[in-house]
């Protein structure tokens, strides 16, 4: 109500250069306008405080009611223009702020599906942003079941880049099991303009599948974000301008510091050039990977694309220390006071996937200095240093919202976020294991039967990930976590997201390595043989709990067939807090829905947030 004024005070200040007719109805419509405005803030409970309208202009009630009082005063009568949203503001000011964020997850746990329930509730859905052109790749070639894919394909503006990818890829009823998929190129710093296509249109349809119901209407709902890892770089202005196609709400980016994001934003909405930063190791000056909307479309030969409006997400990163937000606003590349960033996700060391380093830690795999900074078990130690002093944080990120994860996911935590002034939580592996999310269906129900039956234990791996942050992993049989499977798989980079950019000094050029690769491969690009030590393929090990796995030329360890890429999944620690929703059904396996945990954590306030939902839903319309 109070953003929405300044429009028909624009409109009444056009009255007097009207008929008298139109003058009349003009000022009376003004009048009108103003007494409604109160009329729907004097409807909205006072009481109800842990449920108010956070933004970072009007972060209460009582603020917001302050506001629109202010600006109409009845005992002067008198009509004064709004304020004007800050530009720190979250920009799209139609829609309410979440108070529960379902974390971005793997490759396609966050599913589409699964945003998609969370965003009808009205909280913030978020779609995975990871390899989402391999995830449509591979959904084509599995035939497209149900035409999900080419339900939201046929939404995109450019009919000939969607044929171009569907004729090289789609296979009519899937492909056979023990046959393997085909894949595009890999990410280099200059990639072709068909894997371009393709991530263009994957990041497209998976955001707009969030968006709307099979019918192809909008849903009116929290909104639909994209969550992308900083640490794979290579695809992510290209993952970003896909989803703002599809015109995701938020763009949220953790694992690593993702200073350049608010300005590529920035830039794309007006079909701008963009370049991005890449860690190249040994390189002798900085190397970027650029993209130019402009070559994009006119190779396409769709240059009037470049005259279509698009809308700016609100962007989000991911820290784990009030000093990183605070270098962010500083130093971020994106316009305004704010530096392009509309809030703040801080997460703990509890949550699933990959985790922030303790403060000081470093792994470095042939001195072994990181030794001294693990414990019993052999994983990382945190400390006083790494922990988040949430009024120093307030004050530093000048009054945006803030949502906390990991171990948050449970009522009296939102509760106790909310009364610290904080906008929510985010969840994520309470999700991960529900009915509607992309992990498979055969591991959800293994995993909850694990836990019914006793406590499962969630490791933090230092040494996991190729990128060389603490990754999480949930320790089951049959999967890359026993130290059997891991050492019976052959060794194989045939996807590359993880892969490190290095220079040549020999030839100048540069190249690409990974960890997880054939370790003669790897030491011939110059890494070290205790780099691999314990270098697990997170690339193709969530492609297959997504239910894609690859099947590899090799074969397994004592083994005549084929090997068949197995899982690797990540939890956090609080993956036994699934209990607080998780039932039996008809068919005797453990099961439970997005919608168990959202009522789960609204608790007891749920009546008074379904009321301020309808209210909102009213007020819209």
């Amino acid at each position: 109500v109070v953003h929405s004024r300044p429009l028909v005070l624009q409109q009444q200040e056009g009255v007097n250069k009207r008929s008298p007719l139109a003058r009349s109805r003009a000022t009376a419509a003004a009048a009108m306008y103003s007494k409604l405005s109160l009329a729907v803030l004097a409807c909205i409970p006072l009481a109800s405080d842990a449920f108010s309208f956070s933004s970072p202009v009007t972060s209460s009630r009582a603020d917001l009611r302050s506001a629109a009082t202010s600006t109409f005063n009845p005992s002067l009568g008198a009509v004064g223009r709004a304020p004007r949203a800050a530009a720190s503001s979250i920009s799209s000011l139609d829609m309410r702020v979440p108070k529960i964020i379902q974390g971005g997850m793997g490759v396609q746990v966050s599913s589409w599906q699964l945003a998609r329930e969370v965003n009808r509730a009205g909280e913030l859905g978020v779609i995975s942003g990871t390899a989402m052109e391999t995830v449509l790749i591979r959904w084509l070639q599995m035939g497209d079941p149900d035409g999900i894919y080419k339900r939201a394909l046929d939404r995109f503006p450019d009919q000939d880049m969607v044929k171009r990818v569907w004729d090289k890829y789609y296979v009519e009823g899937g492909k056979p099991d023990d046959k393997p998929f085909k894949h595009p190129a890999m990410w280099t710093i200059e990639p072709n303009g068909a894997l371009e296509e393709a991530t263009v249109l994957g990041n497209y349809a998976e955001v707009w599948l969030a968006k709307h119901e099979d019918d192809g209407t909008l849903i009116k709902g929290g909104g639909v974000g994209i969550n992308c890892l900083t640490k794979i770089q290579l695809p992510t202005i290209q993952n970003l301008y896909g989803a703002i196609y599809a015109e995701a709400d938020y763009v949220i980016m953790g694992a690593g510091i993702p200073m350049e994001v608010p300005g590529i934003l920035d830039n794309l909405v007006e079909h701008k050039d963009c370049k991005l930063a890449i860690d190249v190791d040994d390189a002798p000056e900085p190397v970027y990977t650029h993209f130019s909307p402009k070559a994009f479309w006119e190779r396409a030969g769709k240059p009037d694309e470049l005259k279509r409006k698009m809308k700016r997400p609100d962007f989000i990163p991911i820290v784990s220390s009030v000093t990183l937000a605070q270098a962010m606003l500083k130093r971020a590349t994106g316009a305004g006071p704010t530096k392009g960033i509309q809030g703040f996700v801080i997460e703990f060391p509890t949550a699933g996937g990959h985790n922030a380093p303790p403060r000081g830690f470093r792994y470095d795999a042939a001195a072994k200095s990181h030794v001294l900074s693990l414990n019993e078990r052999g994983e990382p130690v945190y400390g006083e240093k790494d922990e988040v002093n949430l009024e120093r944080f307030k004050k530093a990120t000048k009054g945006l919202p803030f949502w906390l994860a990991g171990y948050y996911a449970r009522p009296d935590k939102l509760q106790e976020v909310l009364a610290l002034g904080g906008a929510g939580i985010q969840v994520g592996t309470s999700f991960a294991f529900s009915k509607e999310s992309g992990l498979r269906t055969d591991v959800k129900r293994d995993v909850l039967k694990q836990v019914q039956s006793g406590d499962l234990s969630v490791y933090t791996d230092p040494v996991a990930s190729p990128t060389g942050f603490p990754f999480k992993v949930l320790e089951l049989d049959d999967s890359l976590s026993t130290v059997k499977n891991y050492e019976d798989r052959p060794r194989v980079c045939n996807l590359g997201y993880l892969r490190t950019a290095y220079h040549d000094a020999e030839t100048g050029k540069i190249g690409y390595r990974c960890a997880s690769e054939p370790i003669d491969m790897y030491l011939k690009k110059g890494g070290v043989m205790e780099a691999t030590v314990g270098r697990k393929c997170l690339c193709n090990g969530l492609m297959a709990n997504a239910g894609m796995p690859q099947v590899s030329p090799h074969k397994a360890a004592g083994s005549d067939d084929k090997y068949v890429e197995e899982i690797l999944i990540t939890a956090g620690d609080d993956i036994n807090q699934v209990r607080n929703y998780m039932k039996e059904t008809e068919g005797g396996y453990l099961e439970y829905t997005a919608m168990d945990v959202l009522d789960y954590l609204w608790g007891k306030y749920k009546d008074e947030y379904q009321k301020e939902m309808n209210l909102y839903s009213h007020a819209e319309e």
